[in-house]
């Protein structure tokens, strides 16, 4: 019955000024009772800061966050609300997929966030991956993401020290705090890709720069395959000195740099087999084939740029609470 249904704010975090917030008409379009949903955009210019003046005023028992072009499927309040029917779970999220008639650039870049090879188990954020599950930080992701209000404002909100990851430190402590998150592949959002290599390049390294600064903020064992990329990198690095100074042991290091090869070109080969992002949605063989191809070096470029970022964010200034405040949040109410 709708009436026992949990209030729900739909929470989206804006720049000042900003026209268009695709996310505003998805929320309007959400099937839940007009009584239950209120909708808050969140201007600033520090997302968390944004996200946690937000939340200290909404009115929903759950709070669904969504980004400013985040276009939400009509169902997924009604499909999410069941999980939190167990008194234990505090957080339930989906995948973002590539909308449908994106341009094949960003396709492509799709095809990489959903490879394993690339992203591990976090390519459940891209991609509909099994059933609906317990899960970790690793599968969640802050676009297409609902919580309990409460226990977000017990642990503080988010880090406002912290961008991006901040979303990753605070699942760390719900699950510490005995929380459960779900995750569950019928819980959908549609949002473009970086549009051009160069912002795809910047957006990885900031990922890998965020999650250093995480793991310094908030070490936990789940971090250690993020260290995978930055290893990656000295080992690179190291092959390229034995083979000038001491050939007969590099060629040992590049038997490793086969095998890389041989998964980088076979994950290349099973991205061919991925469905289409939009159920129903139809791909030639062609054209997969052709996307998968082009896939292959961008995820050796992803593991060179987050190994990258993920060095840089070791060793960048960062020192909570010890950065100037941020800028005003303007927090809108609109019309459910």
């Amino acid at each position: 019955m709708d009436e026992n249904l949990p209030s729900v704010t739909v929470l989206i975090a804006a720049r000042p000024g900003q026209a268009e917030v695709k996310a505003v008409a998805a929320g309007q379009a959400l099937d839940y009772p007009a009584g239950k949903l209120e909708i808050i955009v969140a201007r600033g210019r520090q997302p968390s800061a944004q996200r946690n003046a937000a939340m200290k005023a909404a009115r929903g028992d759950l709070i669904y966050f969504l980004d400013d072009d985040s276009v939400a499927e009509r169902g997924n309040l009604r499909q999410a609300v069941k999980h939190f029917t167990r008194s234990e779970v505090v957080m339930v999220g989906g995948p973002n997929l590539c909308p449908p008639g994106s341009p094949v650039l960003e396709q492509v870049f799709a095809l990489v966030l959903a490879s394993w090879v690339a992203f591990g188990p976090s390519r459940a954020r891209y991609a509909v991956v099994g059933r609906a599950r317990e899960t970790s930080e690793k599968e969640l992701i802050l676009c297409n993401l609902l919580a309990r209000r409460e226990a977000l404002l017990r642990l503080g909100g988010f880090n406002e020290a912290l961008y991006p990851n901040e979303e990753n430190a605070l699942m760390d402590e719900l699950q510490k705090s005995g929380g459960k998150m779900i995750y569950d592949p019928e819980l959908l959002v549609y949002r473009r890709p970086r549009s051009n290599l160069r912002a795809f390049a910047r957006m990885v390294m900031t990922y890998g720069r965020g999650r250093a600064e995480q793991f310094r903020l908030h070490p936990t064992p789940g971090s250690a395959l993020n260290f995978v990329p930055p290893a990656f990198l000295v080992y690179l690095l190291l092959t390229i000195i034995l083979m000038v100074s001491i050939p007969n042991l590099g060629k040992w290091f590049l038997m490793f740099l086969a095998f890389y090869i041989g998964a980088v070109l076979g994950q290349g080969a099973l991205l061919a087999l991925v469905p289409p992002f939009q159920p129903g949605q139809r791909i030639s063989w062609t054209a997969r084939i052709l996307r998968s191809a082009a896939a292959i070096p961008l995820i050796t470029l992803t593991h060179l740029l987050y190994g990258f970022g993920f060095w840089r964010g070791l060793f960048t200034r960062l020192k909570p609470g010890a950065r100037p405040p941020a800028p005003p949040v303007i927090l809108e109410t609109v019309p459910s």
